[in-house]
């Protein structure tokens, strides 16, 4: 099956075809030549036998001699019948009774018997099945026939016929000749077209395989120029392709890198979609904001999305209007504002492209610029009017006894060393977010380290009856990192957690190893968050419950530090929570080498 469907097989059946029809018609104008041609050499050879016979039997007197002279113009091959009337006519040669044609066979043939009543010369080609013909009985025969002028105002007939079997050997040996050419036509052409193959289908197999290399990717394949013909330029064409394809790859392959290096440093997340609303491409930006959603809704399988329902919309508004949409969207307390613009195709929308800004940052700083003047006055007033109404009181002597006396300087005392911590925290954040902390690295345990710090909030717990524990997930690992600032900075997280938690509550600390980094979470189910407060929890002055008493809700600036410390560890610290839920805060340290 292979054969037939080769370069090979179509082309030697191709020629054989050709050969084929080129003998078959050189075949029947032989034989049509052939025959014509001895027919006609018959017909005029039997003509003149004829013609002569007839004279030689009007020439002499002597009948006997006449018909001998005749006999031996006749031959062997060939038989001659004299007819002078129905009851006188002779065969020649007369020796041989076989084959002779019955005068009835005449006289009953309309063309033939225009010899003997027009006395007109006829030429007949006839079979003889009814006639007693013992060797060429169901040969074609050729009858020709001249008038014979007897004495005596007589009109006779000579009929000269002979069997056309000649033609038919000569038509037999030529058939047998042709056969013998076709044999040796369908071996040359056979031979022909396996030497083909070596020269044009051979190098097409190599360019096949070729083709195939080029289809897996390795455009550097070459096929080799064998000859420089139409086959080789073929072959060059087809390297020259190869070199380009190789150079429009690589080209892509550069352009791909770019746009993805590109994405990946952008600072405003990128969303492909495709028409049906599917996500084809991302950037670190956009997955942030992805991965905001997938925990808003509780990573949750069944009931998880790829897409806000906001998204979706303004989707569906680009594909139906085939224009530019931008909306808005807050979640987890970060506000996001998205501009979506379609792609089109030659013909429709074939999807879009969503560009996400993040400008929780932008409403920060609006707000800090509006808070931090109010927070610092609001922060300095009370202690400052605490100090003046109980130095007042001394200075005027409202105090009647030293124990009154003693009192009021010991509230003057306690506020100015409030006023105190104040400064000097936020001279400790100054110095933070301008880059002058000093860190003190410890190969720590963090096992017995972080149960250390546990056990030391293990009172206060119990005081409000709330379950403080630790997680371990993975195995015990040391961890490089200043001991002291991390203990600051799980103390606030704890301390905050357990003032923020409810008794019968749970509050849990989570240590696992993710890769090259270790993640702690500090998680507890209190009563959580506002969503349009979580953007500025790690900003100065911020208090998650406004309205607890000044002395337990601290200055709000522990986890402005907490943030800077991490961030001075080369880690990051987030939070995720919802009112009524509870709150987690993690923060991620990278393993150093020791």
């Amino acid at each position: 099956m292979w054969f037939w469907r080769s370069v090979v097989g179509k082309l030697w059946f191709t020629i054989l075809l050709l050969v084929s029809c080129v003998l078959f018609i050189l075949t029947v104008l032989l034989l049509k030549f052939f025959e014509t041609y001895y027919v006609q050499e018959a017909e005029k050879e039997l003509t003149q036998l004829a013609v002569r016979v007839s004279e030689v039997m009007k020439g002499h007197e002597d009948e006997a001699l006449a018909r001998s002279i005749a006999s031996t113009l006749v031959g062997n091959t060939s038989k001659a019948m004299i007819v002078v009337d129905q009851t006188h006519y002779w065969y020649l040669p007369d020796h041989s009774y076989h084959d002779n044609l019955p005068l009835s066979f005449i006289e009953k043939d309309q063309e033939l018997r225009q010899v003997l009543t027009k006395q007109k010369s006829v030429k007949k080609k006839t079979y003889l099945s009814n006639v007693n013909m013992q060797n060429d009985r169901y040969k074609e025969w050729l009858i020709v026939g001249v008038p014979l002028a007897i004495e005596g105002g007589k009109h006779g007939a000579v009929f000269v016929y002979q069997s056309l079997k000649a033609v038919e050997d000569t038509t037999e040996q030529t058939k047998k000749l042709i056969y013998l050419a076709a044999f040796i036509a369908i071996v040359l052409t056979t031979v022909f077209a396996f030497f083909l193959s070596t020269r044009i289908t051979a190098p097409l197999r190599k360019m096949r395989q070729a083709a195939f290399e080029v289809a897996r990717g390795k455009f550097d394949t070459k096929v080799p120029i064998l000859t420089h013909d139409e086959i080789g330029e073929l072959a060059m064409a087809f390297n020259q392709m190869g070199r380009r394809l190789q150079f429009n790859i690589n080209a892509l392959n550069q352009e791909k890198e770019q746009l993805a290096g590109i994405l990946s440093s952008m600072a405003d997340g990128v969303i492909t979609l495709n028409r049906d609303g599917e996500i084809l491409i991302t950037n670190p930006p956009a997955e942030r904001f992805l991965q905001a959603w997938y925990f808003e809704q509780g990573n949750e399988s069944e009931a998880m999305t790829a897409l806000p329902p906001q998204v979706k919309e303004q989707f569906a508004l680009v594909v139906k209007q085939e224009k530019e949409q931008m909306a808005e969207l807050t979640l987890q307390g970060r506000t996001w504002v998205i501009l979506m613009t379609p792609l089109h195709s030659q013909t429709a929308v074939r999807g879009a492209v969503a560009v996400l800004r993040d400008m929780t940052e932008e409403r920060r700083l609006d707000k800090l610029r509006k808070d931090f003047v109010a927070n610092v006055s609001h922060e300095l007033r009370t202690p400052i009017a605490m100090l003046q109404g109980y130095s007042e009181a001394i200075i005027d002597d409202i105090a009647a006894t030293d124990e009154e006396k003693k009192e009021m300087a010991k509230v003057i005392y306690d506020e100015s060393l409030r006023m105190g911590r104040l400064v000097n925290d936020l001279l400790d954040l100054a110095r933070m977010e301008a880059g002058h902390i000093t860190l003190s690295y410890e190969s720590v345990q963090l096992y017995p380290y972080i149960d250390r710090i546990i056990r030391k909030f293990q009172g206060l717990a119990k005081e409000k009856q709330i379950d403080l524990s630790a997680e371990f997930r993975s195995a015990d690992v040391h961890l490089l990192m200043d001991p002291d600032r991390i203990e600051q900075v799980l103390t606030n997280l704890i301390d905050n957690a357990l003032r923020h938690t409810d008794e019968h509550g749970i509050v849990k600390v989570i240590v696992e190893h993710s890769g090259d980094s270790v993640m702690v979470h500090v998680q507890d189910s209190g009563s959580g968050i506002p969503e349009e407060d979580l953007p500025f929890v790690f900003e100065r002055f911020y208090k998650a419950d406004k309205a607890r008493t000044r002395g337990r809700s601290g200055t709000g600036l522990g986890l402005a530090i907490a943030k800077n410390i991490i961030e001075a560890h080369k880690g990051t610290i987030t939070v995720h929570s919802k009112l009524g839920e509870g709150t987690t805060f993690t923060f991620t340290l990278p393993v150093r080498q020791q």
